[in-house]
């Protein structure tokens, strides 16, 4: 098998080159197998590695560079991708249960590794390895709706004490074991890293803000200054002798709120999870090796079976030990217990990083190894089965819902509502599908007593009398002209707009904001270039930057010839109601059919099921809908295939933009995105205002909504 490869150069152009093709090829093929692609990962390492073909070493400069870069990302995704207003909505039980499942482990952990022979600074950090978790299952729980169950957000704020808990004592732990041990050096360590972690939480947030502040709409820098931030942190710690991912691990934290779940925040994700996240998981794969497994799984399973075992019971008894002081039920307790049982990002950047200072041996790396493999399954699989039981947030509305209210973005305190009439901003550049959209805008707005404002956005250039420039206006206001006539057509009021702006997404989104617009009415645009995949399509720039729900369309027929209307409901948290929301205006308009669709999982009780729909029977009774609206319940745990075989005895679908990750920055493909590609029918995708404040306002212009 080997000599099948002596011809490729041993350059790292070429290992470069196959690191991108393992990441492309491998990680969808083991998703398929019900298995986390990182398992595709590390499977991958060891083929090409030394007892592999032989083709990539963990001990070139190539890898080591690439490796520690996937590892500094991947703790600054996992400090990053904590959302630090869950755990300020429940701070004092976050603490509870962080402190608990981060002692009941570490404590048995520690009496393990005592027990198999571990000294005790070996042992702590063994301890230690047990103490974190990744939220592997968050994105089962935000598909099931019970994201704001106070459990689930507790696990979610605990997050935060585990982590920052287990990395400070693989700090010390570290530290003790490259030096002579005593309590004047361990008294100096532990302020010197206060200090530091002062510095990185308390300064590179000042100065995120700052900069962000005075950089306007300068995403690149931007860019650029959260990636200095997490090396230079990183650089930080190893000058006072702690690990780097102990840095990048802070640092995600102190940017977490300067950038807001934003653009930036999403590029700097898109890269590391698809990037070099997976260079380091590749490499965990590289020092893998086959007969020191073999050894840890006779010889040492004792200890595999002891410390899975002891991980298991204790996350079970922190759990539990918080059940009476805030009245958890047993299914929220288990679900706090599956949703702590993973041990991927910080644990294994913890145990490598153990592992290289010589302080954890080839066998107990090898057991961790083999805890992050079944703690991620099991995880996720207990989650899926507890998760599902526990009852669904009450969000349906307290008082009558006025229809106009659903298209309502958030609002200047100033502005009076007799000054704020209803406006659907359609832009205008393709003349195959402008009449469509036009045709839907009318609708809408004529079902508002609104107005329709044609846009069309003149490209900039550096001489404003060139002749390019004197072309593209022409064409403008021809097309400005044309949907002119079609609103006249269906007597709807018209006010078209020319601007003229460096940036087409962004010249949308201002003229939107600057007209007050309730929604923007958009073409298709379908991501095929390389350059969107990498930095974001067109309608994604417009998604993160507008005021307002903004209506992507694919219409294959007349909008008034749409009369039977699919909305897949997922749950009934705010963005879903808007989804409703938007449908039933539309339905209104054009005397058509809506069905309501939720496919639930398989084993959900049928309790559950009825509870669902008894509250989205009071949600459209409060919504006073006019339309002819049918709810349908179907359980299937292919949701995707689902959706698209219920699909085809409708004319239109409107689905509803959701995108989610991992902790540990491996993308969990959603069901929007596998349900578009299939359907062949009319298509509306439903993008919410990126802003939360923004998407709650949507609804609460003039009523209140339950959270």
């Amino acid at each position: 098998m080997n000599a099948l490869f002596i011809w490729i150069p041993q350059t790292p152009i070429v290992a470069f080159t196959i690191l991108l093709l393992v990441i492309l090829t491998l990680p969808p093929v083991f998703e398929r197998l019900r298995l986390p692609g990182l398992v595709g990962l590390l499977v991958a390492g060891f083929v090409l590695g030394p007892e592999g073909v032989r083709v990539l070493d963990a001990r070139t400069e190539t890898m080591i560079l690439l490796s520690d870069i996937g590892k500094i990302y991947l703790m600054f995704v996992a400090g990053l991708e904590i959302d630090l207003d869950d755990f300020r909505k429940q701070r004092n039980q976050s603490l509870m249960f962080g402190g608990a499942t981060f002692l009941f482990p570490l404590m048995m952990g520690a009496a393990v590794g005592r027990g198999f022979g571990m000294g005790w600074n070996a042992a702590i950090l063994t301890g230690s390895l047990l103490a974190s978790h990744t939220l592997l299952g968050f994105p089962i729980v935000n598909r099931l709706g019970v994201i704001g169950n106070k459990a689930v957000t507790a696990t979610i704020g605990a997050t935060i004490i585990t982590d920052i808990a287990a990395l400070l004592v693989l700090a010390v732990c570290i530290s003790i074991h490259a030096g002579n041990f005593s309590a004047l050096s361990l008294i100096g360590q532990l302020i010197s890293l206060a200090v530091y972690a002062l510095v990185v939480l308390v300064g590179f947030n000042w100065a995120g803000r700052q900069y962000f502040k005075r950089t306007g709409d300068e995403q690149g820098n931007k860019f650029l200054f959260i990636l200095l931030a997490v090396f230079l942190a990183s650089v930080g710690a190893q000058i006072i002798n702690i690990d780097k991912i102990v840095g990048a691990f802070l640092v995600g934290l102190a940017v977490n709120d300067v950038l807001k779940h934003g653009p930036v925040e999403e590029k700097v994700i898109f890269l590391g999870s698809t990037l070099f996240i997976p260079f380091f998981f590749i490499d965990m794969g590289l020092v893998l090796k086959v007969s020191s497994l073999k050894t840890t799984l006779t010889q040492d399973l004792g200890l595999t079976v002891a410390i899975v075992g002891t991980l298991f019971l204790s996350k079970f008894l922190a759990a539990a030990s918080v059940k009476g002081l805030h009245q958890y039920s047993w299914n929220e307790i288990l679900t706090m217990w599956s949703l702590s049982l993973p041990q991927v990002a910080a644990t294994l950047a913890a145990a490598l990083a153990g592992k290289t200072a010589g302080l954890l041996t080839d066998a107990m790396f090898n057991v961790v190894i083999v805890l992050m493999l079944v703690t991620a399954i099991a995880g996720t699989i207990f989650t899926a089965q507890f998760a599902r039981k526990l009852p669904q947030p009450d969000t349906s509305p307290s008082v009558p819902l006025d229809p106009s209210a659903a298209l309502q973005p958030a609002r200047l305190p100033t502005v009076q509502d007799s000054a704020m009439p209803f406006k659907v901003i359609v832009p205008v550049s393709n003349p195959s599908t402008e009449r469509y959209l036009i045709e839907m805008a009318a609708l809408l707005a004529r079902h508002e007593s609104g107005i329709i404002v044609p846009l069309s956005i003149a490209k900039g250039q550096v001489h404003m009398d060139g002749p390019k420039l004197e072309q593209t206006l022409s064409r403008s206001q021809q097309l400005l002209a044309k949907s002119v006539a079609v609103s006249q057509e269906f007597q709807a009021e018209a006010q078209p707009i020319l601007r003229i702006d460096d940036d087409v997404a962004h010249g949308i989104v201002r003229a939107a904001r600057e007209q007050e617009a309730k929604v923007i009415v958009m073409g298709w645009h379908p991501t095929h270039r390389i350059k969107d995949r990498l930095f974001g399509s067109f309608i994604d720039r417009v998604f993160w930057s507008a005021h307002c729900p903004i209506a992507v369309m694919r219409l294959l027929e007349k909008p008034i010839h749409l009369n039977r209307v699919l909305v897949p409901i997922n749950n009934l948290a705010p963005q879903a109601l808007q989804t409703i929301r938007f449908a039933q205006v539309f339905a209104e308009s054009n005397q058509a059919e809506v069905t309501l669709l939720h496919v639930c999982d398989r084993k959900t009780p049928l309790s559950t099921i009825h509870t669902f729909e008894a509250q989205l029977s009071a949600l459209l009774t409060q919504l006073q809908v006019q339309a002819t609206v049918s709810i349908k319940i179907e359980r299937s745990d292919a949701v995707a295939a689902t959706i698209v075989n219920i699909a085809r005895t409708y004319n239109l679908v409107v689905l509803r933009s959701v995108r989610r990750r991992t902790a540990g920055g491996l993308k969990v493909s959603d069901v929007t995105s596998q349900v578009i590609p299939a359907l062949s029918d009319s298509l509306i995708l439903l993008g919410e205002p990126h802003y939360h404040q923004s998407t709650v306002n949507w609804f609460e212009s003039k009523s209140q909504v339950v959270q």
